[in-house]
């Protein structure tokens, strides 16, 4: 069968490695630091990312990326946001033959304010988009290493190659989709983490279902309008990637990013809260480009302003909510 590499031992890395090693791939999971990939590979267990989760004997773990990548049919990017173009460039120029990128971190760059499967093919220049896909959706990794039933979105320009990563990937706890608008589905997916911090915000302040429900929903507007704006289509926010993403995100006990927000909303500080993390808070970073990006577009984006005044700006969050509630009345559609 294919050789598949995963590259990034975090949870969700590891989680996909084992998912795709039952059935049958064989699989080549990259940490960045040798003494992780050593310890992983000597317990079969990643207690640090995914407790309690035993890796298949099938996986093989190594912090060589050139290796790892070495005659792979697909290739799994699995990296932070914010990493995603070093760890790209140490594959420049190896052999890739027609491996498929398929990328699952979720963000966007902020120096370029482009999506990550933009990264990709500027990184990767002999890589051609139909080659580019991404995996996203409501998909906590702690849930699908247990098994719990979870449905995605494989997307790409071409729908063959959506159609590939759907086979390759799909289980009968694991229900994966196939949509070619991959703009919409890579902001859909970034921005949720950014209106989670939000909901997280809202909760540490004590508010209750009303504004969180209201900052779900009028988050899922600026996810449209920035798709939109950048050539995507408004109606995919409404599918997994959007709205079931938004959703999971904003109110499970898993989302690293609604812990933020809530710690923020409580008073402490972002680099006390992030210092205290595993993982990364991919909405933190997120927030930093968005906004940026928003406001060179021209998108109207105030709940995203309103978090980048708060994580980087220190303005009080019951003052931020306050603008917020306090903003010109308008439409509810169209605006």
């Amino acid at each position: 069968m294919m050789k598949i590499a995963v590259l990034g031992a975090g949870s969700w890395g590891t989680t996909l490695a084992v998912l795709l090693a039952e059935k049958g791939y064989p699989v080549t999971l990259w940490a960045h630091r040798p003494e992780c990939a050593r310890e992983i590979e000597r317990t079969r267990k990643n207690d640090r990312y995914l407790p309690g989760v035993a890796l298949p004997e099938t996986i093989r773990v190594t912090d060589d990326i050139s290796n790892a990548a070495e005659d792979a049919g697909m290739i799994v990017t699995a990296v932070p946001s914010q990493a995603l173009r070093e760890t790209l460039s140490f594959l420049r120029g190896g052999p890739l033959g027609r491996a498929l990128l398929v990328n699952v971190a979720k963000g966007i760059e902020i120096d370029t304010g482009e999506r990550l499967s933009e990264v990709v093919l500027e990184v990767l220049p002999g890589v051609t988009p139909d080659r580019v896909a991404v995996l996203y959706g409501p998909s906590h990794a702690e849930e699908v290493s247990q098994k719990h039933p979870t449905t995605v979105v494989a997307a790409s320009t071409s729908q063959e190659t959506a159609e590939k990563v759907q086979e390759i990937f799909h289980t009968d706890r694991f229900r994966v989709y196939v949509n070619t608008d991959i703009v919409g589905v890579e902001i859909a997916g970034s921005v949720k983490n950014i209106i989670a911090i939000a909901a997280g915000i809202s909760d540490g302040l004590g508010f209750g279902d009303n504004a969180k429900a209201a900052i779900i929903t009028r988050g899922l507007a600026e996810i449209s309008r920035l798709a939109e704006r950048l050539g995507g289509d408004p109606m995919t926010a409404s599918g997994l990637s959007g709205i079931g993403d938004l959703v999971v995100t904003c109110l499970s006990r898993h989302s690293r990013n609604r812990y933020v927000g809530e710690q923020i909303g409580r008073g402490r500080q972002l680099d006390d809260v992030t210092g205290g993390m595993k993982m990364v808070a991919e909405g933190v970073m997120t927030t930093k480009a968005v906004d940026a990006l928003g406001r060179k577009l021209g998108v109207d984006m105030p709940i995203t302003r309103a978090v980048y005044g708060m994580l980087f700006e220190n303005k009080p969050a019951a003052e931020a909510i306050l603008d917020l509630m306090t903003r010109e009345p308008k439409k509810e559609l169209g605006e």
